[in-house]
């Protein structure tokens, strides 16, 4: 039996209808049983364990002023019990799955990573010039370098932001789309902006783009410049051609960190015309101070669909693949 002395923090806990304790039975095979302000906990002793652990952490973020999501139960489920569930790997093997919370703070919110693919990226965002994000849509590649890139310039760390795009035509021309050069371009950045607006305060934001201490720009507009003292993010790099990423990677300046991300699964390139992303992941490769990070439908932070999604479209891709050989 656990017992919490805020009953107020204990509502938010259990959530409405008791659906936080219910996602945490599902996570840890446990049964939970709410009776006034103390939760009973059933089930095998290593269950229950896992559960007083998951519950206590989510507690104390509460007490800490921190909002609990569906997204955070998920995370510490996923995090915060990778050593037991791991418990049979090689000796060692546990710290990398320490269940010690990794977060960045931007002026509107604090940002945690909820994989520990995600721990990893973070860390070697701020430990190198130059870093790789690849895997699917949803494992918060962009979001997360965009977050750093914010931390790093209200800390002073950096002059400017600054994040582009291929701005590849998928169905539709941008020729034909109205308005001037920015308002055509603009629909290719919107995501961008659209994390910038989870960081930054909507007036600050707006001055900054102003006076081009943050820039959003097509990938083809980088070409000729030297980014120094900047935090620089291309996105959708997989659109890139080789060329093109070329062009990019040697705009890398002094003072400046450079994060490139991308989905080798989405590319509207057309066909025939080589992926930069993959081209400069087979050559950059075997230089130490240029990072690879990785992620799987596993590290999927969006709605639990959207990696049961990717995981189809995978087995459909391997089995196409099998079928080829055979």
């Amino acid at each position: 039996m656990v017992e919490f002395p805020d009953n107020r923090l204990l509502i938010d806990l259990c959530g409405e209808y008791d659906k936080n304790l219910a996602q945490v039975e599902a996570g840890t095979d446990a049964e939970i049983i709410r009776r006034g302000n103390r939760l009973v906990i059933v089930g095998e002793a290593d269950a229950r364990a896992a559960a007083i652990e998951v519950l206590g952490t989510l507690y104390a973020r509460l007490e800490d002023g921190k909002p609990l999501e569906s997204a955070d139960i998920t995370a510490e489920l996923r995090m915060g019990l990778a050593p037991r569930r791991k418990s049979d790997d090689v000796e060692g093997q546990a710290e990398l799955f320490q269940s010690d919370h990794i977060e960045i703070k931007t002026r509107k919110k604090t940002i945690q990573a909820r994989t520990d693919a995600q721990k990893t990226y973070i860390t070697s965002l701020f430990d190198n010039e130059l870093a790789f994000g690849i895997g699917p849509a949803g494992t918060g590649k962009t979001y997360l370098a965009v977050a750093v890139g914010v931390a790093m310039f209200i800390g002073g760390h950096v002059d400017k932001i600054i994040l582009s795009r291929p701005a590849v035509e998928a169905g539709e021309k941008l020729g034909y789309l109205p308005g001037d050069m920015k308002d055509k371009v603009d629909p290719y950045m919107q995501p961008l902006y659209d994390a910038l607006n989870d960081f930054l305060p909507a007036k600050q934001l707006t001055k900054l783009l102003e006076d081009k201490r943050i820039e959003i720009a097509p990938l083809a507009f980088m070409r000729g410049r030297t980014l120094s003292n900047a935090f620089v993010v291309l996105d959708e790099a997989q659109n890139a051609t080789t060329m093109q990423m070329k062009m990019f990677l040697t705009r890398l300046g002094e003072g400046s960190r450079m994060v490139i991300t991308g989905d080798r699964t989405q590319i509207d390139l057309p066909r025939g015309v080589p992926s930069g992303l993959s081209d400069a992941e087979r050559l950059l490769n075997k230089i130490p101070s240029i990072s690879f990070n990785y992620f799987t439908s596993k590290d999927v932070v969006r709605h639990p669909l959207v990696a049961a999604i990717i995981e189809a479209y995978e087995a459909d891709h391997e089995a196409m693949l099998a079928r080829k050989k055979t």
